[in-house]
């Protein structure tokens, strides 16, 4: 018997090296990808020339006279970019069945096909979310994360686990995650009216219409490759990014809890405070480890990027 197929796509926003944008696009072309638009957010002209030439691949570059063009100027947050150039590629997809809008960080990992997932969903699902799951920081640092904490699916669960596993951040965590635990989402093309959000849509005032969750695909979320990672990229994240003061704390403020932004300028100023807080949410240490494994939501994925890397663009 065959199997329905459903096609699909994805589109990301990048600012990153050749080799990790070239990781991504590979990745999700072996993964069935039809169709993949990478908006490049900085100049990267050797990324750009290995993905033009690829017949699934189309670069954007987004400079002075695209932004000039549609918008008037270049919008100051990235999460507005990345909202602009999301709806620009919905736009442009109109021959596949499903778009997926994710980060050059984040990996489709399925248990089976993603195409016949999507073929499968009712005729009114317009979109399929998919839980994410954190990496954790090899003990090496800049080897390849392969242990990721999963997504508690259990809202009823969900404090006390947290609580278990970290013993000292807990109420800071959203999930046990440093990042967001939205999981990102598949769009039905061929739609009207579609707003589209980082991790939502709305149409006609309707949020997520027949939202439907893809629970044998997991999105594997490297927020953090390791220390050197993590403090590279903490300055930014803090001020615009996942860190940002305007996001909302796991326990409300008026309870005494504090959001990331907060918590993190509060740790900086303790010596080894925010190495503490790494080393307790984002490290694979043998306790973390045993503990997430204790409650089964440890899971073990090796991507193998530079191998597939290679075997979709041989000439980088």
């Amino acid at each position: 018997m065959t199997v329905k197929q459903a096609s699909w796509g994805v589109v990301a926003t990048v600012k990153a090296p050749a080799k990790d944008i070239l990781n991504f696009v590979a990745h999700h072309l072996e993964m069935g990808a039809q169709h993949i638009w990478i908006y490049l957010d900085a100049p990267n002209p050797e990324a750009k020339a290995l993905l033009k030439a690829h017949p699934k691949v189309t670069p954007v570059s987004t400079g002075e006279n695209y932004w000039l063009k549609a918008r008037g100027k270049r919008p100051p947050m990235h999460q507005n970019r990345q909202a602009y150039n999301a709806r620009h590629a919905y736009h442009r997809a109109r021959n596949l069945d499903w778009l997926l809008h994710c980060d050059v960080d984040e990996f489709l990992w399925p248990d089976r096909s993603i195409a016949a997932q999507l073929a499968a969903l009712p005729t009114d699902c317009l979109v399929a979310r998919v839980r994410p799951a954190e990496a954790l920081a090899p003990l090496e640092d800049g080897t390849e994360p392969r242990l990721y904490k999963r997504f508690i699916a259990s809202k009823d669960d969900r404090t006390r686990l947290v609580a278990e596993i970290y013993p000292t951040f807990a109420p800071y965590l959203k999930g046990g995650f440093v990042s967001h635990v939205a999981g990102k989402i598949f769009m039905r093309t061929k739609q009207d009216d579609m707003t589209i959000k980082i991790h939502n849509v709305i149409q006609n005032g309707n949020r997520n219409p027949g939202q439907v969750e893809l629970t044998d695909t997991t999105l594997l979320h490297m927020h953090t490759k390791g220390w050197t990672h993590w403090e590279k990229s903490f300055a930014y994240r803090h001020r615009k990014g996942s860190y940002r003061d305007e996001l909302g704390a796991a326990t409300p403020e008026e309870e005494g809890g504090l959001n990331l932004h907060k918590l993190f300028a509060h740790l900086a100023e303790e010596p080894d405070g925010l190495r503490q807080f790494y080393e307790e949410a984002c490290l694979a240490t043998p306790e973390l480890v045993a503990r997430l494994q204790a409650h089964d939501l440890l899971q073990d994925c090796a991507l193998h990027l530079d191998a597939t890397r290679q075997k979709h663009f041989p000439e980088f």
